[in-house]
């Protein structure tokens, strides 16, 4: 279970519509009880892929990684995850997201249609890398 607010909900939704027709991403920073996965802050990133691969795929360089971390750090949180968008297709992991990703955290992809978001979902990898389980979004006041 990961738990969003409304407000980050939006922010990441208008990130996905702002960077439409290409993928948005970003990280989540939050912490991790009890099984709960509680976001307290999400940071954009700029999508450093190649232009003409930014409508289907992202890129995170180590320099925004490591800023990210620093952040987390800085604010007492971790990150517990990243989102992306997926720009006229559905909110659910593809070949390539299931190749990239990694055990433990939450990836929430945001179907864009005609540049508006649409759907909002989260998965956890399994940890034999084999499959994404969906992941429950509850919303936090």
């Amino acid at each position: 279970m990961i738990i969003l607010t409304k407000q980050q909900q939006f922010e990441m939704n208008r990130h996905a519509e702002t960077e439409y027709p290409n993928e948005c991403c970003g990280a989540v920073l939050g912490r991790i009880e009890n099984g709960k996965k509680t976001v307290h802050n999400i940071l954009p990133i700029s999508n450093t892929r190649e232009p003409e691969e930014k409508h289907h795929r992202f890129l995170i360089q180590p320099k925004e990684f490591l800023h990210c971390e620093k952040t987390a750090r800085k604010s007492g949180l971790d990150i517990i995850g990243f989102y992306h968008s997926h720009p006229d297709h559905p909110a659910e992991p593809s070949q390539y997201d299931l190749e990239h990703a990694l055990p433990v955290y939450s990836y929430i992809i945001i179907a864009v249609v005609k540049g508006n978001a649409d759907d909002m979902t989260s998965w956890e990898l399994q940890n034999d890398r084999t499959r994404f389980n969906k992941e429950l979004i509850t919303e936090n006041e």
